[in-house]
């Protein structure tokens, strides 16, 4: 590999040819500022914060870092006064068109903006004249988008590209430039698939999940009302990170007792409903398996995926699970017989979800999610918000004692916790059926060929006489890969298909921890984060999801066997065609 020799405040520092400034300075430790950027993904040179002074023979000149390649001897200040001063004075530009209500903005504290603007002594801009002003779009059941605290960095429409749906985009010319929708419409009137993706890498409070916390605090309040908590997989590998927790850190017990003091009458892990989704699926898959159904069978847990094959692959609906999500069957087995159980009226019951996904708060209202007549699930939350809930009820996160799960819906196994990860609804689903098919209690079950943060991956799984070949997608740019193999008569020859649609699956949701772009762009946190599902999997004594006691006891008690009438009424779901461009 050819190298480059150059100095970085003095620093020499050897990078490959081809790297840029920006490169450089973080192999000598050194971190220039960025807003525009995200490696890979947004690297425009916009922002103009990333400002250098590179000398290649002729002189210093003020350059940008994150696009201007390295050369033989290059010299490079990144700090002098001058550089100081001109990221200052952009600063200044940027407040002058940006609405500076920080005191109660979602991002006050965690804003990338902001930093920067503390950073070099920046309070308020000298920069005066026409300020555009923006309606809110809160179209949609998810986001909100405010224009007014955009900086116009294009992160966003990097992201919705990269997803491949690329609904948003610049719009006008000069200081008219907007990011929206073509022809100015609503986001609700465009093919989005609520994934959120935007809402994790904008630095700012210009795009943020709707916040429905209000509602949970008034259902609290509420003494007519049983208001019921469930958790997602992979919340408990991330909400750490909302009190200054080390990236991957697994706060189950700390988050349950977080739970427990903000009032839920009971606190209850999706994870029971992601075993249920397994035995579910795997039940369907070998039905499909044996009677000649639609194969590919192609997992319906995420709700940014269903919502993209409603759009984008309408005519290959059939190939969906009609499984419910874990949260909906959640909801739908709390509103059915928990509430039996309790003898507690469907109707007075409000569940609330955790989520790592803001598709989830669309999910919520689709039709056909109301086993008990009444909305399976009556409000979505992000972990972020959750994180803000605990915050403002004065809670000390980092302090609590482990707490358990409530019963009887609190109990899991590891094949439940994976589900969090790319991967790892295929895995868990490999386990069952493979101990159904051969009809075996199966010890060899780490199907580690399908895990992994890699966009799309494939393997041929050896089950009885059966070579199952599957494949794992996350991403919708990767979902699409997949769906335009299967419309070209599936010349991978797959039977099972697994898809998320955030890449490296709900561990990197578009409801999770904000995190800086410079973690972001250094830290790989899909696998960090799900280091943390997995390490959980291999330590539980149950690691099958047909060996979970909640499912046992559910289809003993409640249900009428696998594949029932009454589990598939509860348990199961339809879809819709959805026209990309109409009120929806």
């Amino acid at each position: 590999m050819d190298m480059i020799n150059v100095k970085i405040n003095g620093i020499a520092v050897s990078v490959p040819k081809g790297s840029t400034i920006l490169d450089a300075a973080r192999t000598a430790g050194i971190e220039i500022p960025t807003l525009c950027f995200m490696k890979e993904k947004n690297e425009i040179g916009a922002c103009r914060i990333c400002v250098v002074e590179a000398n290649e023979g002729r002189g210093f000149r003020i350059v940008t870092a994150c696009v201007y390649p390295v050369s033989e001897g290059m010299e490079v200040l990144t700090n002098s006064e001058k550089i100081q001063k001109a990221r200052k004075t952009t600063l200044e530009l940027i407040l002058s068109t940006h609405e500076k209500k920080c005191l109660s903005c979602v991002r006050s504290t965690n804003c990338e903006l902001q930093k920067l603007c503390r950073d070099y002594g920046v309070e308020d801009t000298t920069f005066e004249g026409f300020k555009p002003e923006y309606e809110l779009d809160m179209s949609t059941p998810h986001l909100v988008r405010d224009n007014n605290k955009c900086i116009l960095c294009r992160r966003c429409v990097a992201v919705c590209k990269e997803q491949y749906v690329s609904v948003i985009g610049a719009n006008d010319r000069g200081i008219d430039t907007n990011i929206g929708q073509a022809f100015n419409l609503s986001l609700n009137n465009t093919p989005c698939i609520s994934c959120g993706q935007c809402t994790a890498v904008c630095p700012t409070g210009a795009l943020t999940e709707k916040d429905d916390t209000d509602k949970i605090w008034e259902a609290l309040s509420d003494p007519t009302k049983t208001v019921v908590v469930q958790t997602a997989p992979s919340i408990r590998a991330t909400l750490g990170e909302c009190f200054g927790m080390p990236i991957g850190s697994n706060v189950e017990g700390k988050m349950v007792a977080s739970l427990h003091r903000l009032g839920f009458d009971k606190v209850f892990d999706t994870d029971f409903a992601a075993d249920l989704t397994i035995v579910e699926e795997a039940n369907e898959l070998v039905e499909r398996i044996k009677n000649g159904g639609v194969l590919p069978m192609i997992t319906s847990c995420s709700p940014g995926w269903v919502k993209f094959c409603e759009f984008y692959y309408p005519d290959m609906i059939d190939h969906l699970s009609s499984c419910k999500s874990p949260q909906q069957m959640a909801g739908a087995v709390i509103k059915t017989y928990w509430a039996n159980k309790a003898g507690i009226d469907a109707k007075d019951i409000v569940v609330v979800s955790v989520m790592p996904c803001t598709a989830k708060k669309f999910e919520i209202g689709r039709d056909d999610e109301s086993a008990a007549g009444v909305p399976d699930v009556d409000i979505a939350i992000t972990t972020r918000e959750l994180g803000r809930m605990i915050d403002r009820a004065g809670i000390n996160f980092t302090s609590l004692p482990d707490e358990e799960f409530d019963n009887p819906l609190g109990e899991d196994t590891g094949a439940a916790v994976i589900f969090g990860a790319t991967g790892g609804v295929m895995e868990a689903a490999l386990r069952t059926a493979n101990d159904w098919l051969t009809g075996k209690d199966n010890t060899d079950i780490d199907f580690e060929a399908v895990r992994g943060t890699a966009g799309l991956k494939q393997a041929t799984v050896k089950i009885a006489d059966l070579e199952l070949k599957v494949a794992v997608a996350s991403g919708a740019a990767a979902a699409k890969v997949v769906m335009d193999r299967m419309k070209a008569g599936n010349p991978d020859g797959w039977g099972f298909v697994e898809i998320m649609g955030c890449p490296g699956g709900c561990v990197n949701g578009g409801g999770q921890p904000i995190q800086p772009q410079y973690v972001r762009d250094t830290v790989d946190l899909k696998a960090v984060r799900a280091k943390a599902l997995y390490d959980q999997d291999k330590a539980s004594a149950l690691r099958k999801s047909h060996e979970s006691p909640v499912v046992k006891t559910l289809y003993s008690e409640w249900y009428d066997g696998f594949g029932g009438h009454k589990a598939h009424h509860d348990l199961h779901t339809s879809y819709v065609a959805r026209k990309k461009y109409s009120s929806r």
